[in-house]
């Protein structure tokens, strides 16, 4: 693959790369007009989905940071973007061109003041894994195997610009309106903050694993801080197979149940036991060791849960409530879907549209066990996405919904339910975590 010698850096920089990509999406457009003379609606749309896709990730992957994270986190809502954009921008999960072999010696040499080779008895200066913050190099000291995780210049200075550049897409993408509407971007910002900071990554990657390594079939690294520092993480080199990798291969049900339950217990009881929760739950995060142990890696994106938020979420989810409706009123309204300035119409309007969606989203938790290889369940999941994406009814109304506290919550369940789906898992403990307390 080919390797970067330079990042965009400054705004005007990052900005004239976005530029140039939307250009390019405009021609895509234009051809699009002439295809639907020669081609059925479908095909011509098909083929600009598929061009816009290669054009906008093109454009991403050399900015990378803060606008690449943003495509990862799109790629994992596969009920809002066509099929061609969920595949493309998910190789921003774990395979970006990565950095040339100067830029990693200057980048420890700013840290550090050593080249590689001076901290460790072996550098592999060629990446093996590249995603949209950092790349990952082996390494090794003292006998120990080691990944050493380098983030890419410049990523923490642009998260405010860059989440400035693509905030007018995402406004009209998620339909947000009013003026308390920066609240949902500032809890982006301060996530990514978080992120780009590898010695707070280093305090909760130790923090978690400490808390959950009794739970069974998970595995996590170790980290040496003395070979850290803000911006690089050195840690066990784990060897293990990418999940989505290992997903596309199994054909043991006993393995795919086993690691399906592995990870269910691991969300559950982060959520219900620590009320603290890893917000990034896609393929890249997660690796099957050879002796089939859930391999947890990552751990930059810790989404704390506040009690007040906590509460009513999951009393949301009881089927009691749910049947209640003016206990499913309240709740509504205590989490901020409802509000105070709403007209007779949104109230109604967004009442039975969270009904809808709670009522098919919150099953698993309905019963004993659930089985995620289920596709119906996941397809109806799908059609009511694509239902209301394309409701002209909503799109009149005020997007602004919900907590802020949603953005990670939801995407954290989104993540997870995919991933239990990837793996097949068919018998799924869903209050097993309970036992493990």
């Amino acid at each position: 693959m080919k390797t970067i010698d330079r990042i965009p850096t400054t705004k005007i920089q990052r900005a004239s790369k976005l530029v140039t990509t939307g250009a390019k999406v405009g021609v895509n457009y234009l051809q699009y007009y002439g295809d639907k003379l020669v081609n059925t609606k479908q095909e011509a749309k098909e083929k600009l989905n598929q061009k816009n896709a290669d054009d906008i990730y093109n454009g991403l992957k050399q900015l990378k940071g803060s606008a690449l994270k943003v495509a990862q986190m799109l790629s994992m809502e596969k009920s809002i973007l066509p099929q061609a954009y969920v595949e493309k921008f998910s190789l921003a999960q774990f395979s970006v061109p990565p950095l040339s072999a100067p830029l990693v010696v200057k980048t420890f040499k700013t840290y550090f003041g050593q080249h590689p080779n001076e901290l460790f008895d072996s550098f592999d200066a060629k990446s093996v894994n590249a995603a949209s913050i950092g790349q990952v190099h082996r390494a090794e000291k003292d006998g120990k195997k080691l990944a050493v995780k380098i983030q890419y210049p410049g990523v923490a200075k642009s998260i405010a610009s860059d989440l400035a550049l693509v905030k007018p897409i995402a406004i009209k993408m998620f339909n947000i309106k009013g003026k308390d509407s920066d609240k949902y971007f500032k809890e982006v910002e301060n996530k990514l903050v978080e992120e780009t900071n590898y010695l707070l990554e280093i305090e909760q990657s130790k923090a978690i694993a400490d808390a959950c390594r009794h739970i069974p079939n998970l595995s996590f690294p170790d980290y040496y801080e003395q070979l850290s520092s803000e911006r690089i993480i050195t840690m066990d080199w784990m060897t293990g197979e990418h999940l989505s990798e290992f997903v596309a291969r199994n054909t043991d049900q006993q393995v795919a149940d086993e690691l399906g339950q592995a990870l269910w217990d691991f969300y559950m009881y982060q959520i219900h036991v620590l009320k603290k929760v890893h917000a990034d739950p896609h393929p890249g995060n997660f690796l099957v060791s050879p002796d089939k142990k859930l391999i947890v890696l990552d751990f930059g994106c810790m989404k704390e849960i506040p009690e007040d938020f906590y509460v009513p979420y999951f009393e949301l989810a009881e089927k009691s409530c749910l049947e209640d409706p003016e206990c499913f009123r309240q709740k509504m309204y205590q989490l901020e879907i409802l509000r105070d300035d709403d007209s007779e119409e949104e109230i109604e309007f967004f009442t039975n549209m969270f009904y809808d969606l709670l009522s098919l989203f919150t099953q698993p938790f309905h019963n004993e066990s659930f089985d995620f290889s289920n596709p119906e369940f996941f397809t109806k999941i799908a059609e009511l996405g694509e239902r209301y994406s394309k409701s002209t009814e909503l799109r009149n109304m005020n997007g602004n919904r919900g907590s802020k506290h949603f953005i990670y919550i939801n995407r954290t369940f989104f993540g997870l339910y995919n991933l239990m789906f990837d793996l097949k898992a068919k018998a799924v403990s869903i209050n097993n975590f309970c036992a493990l307390t």
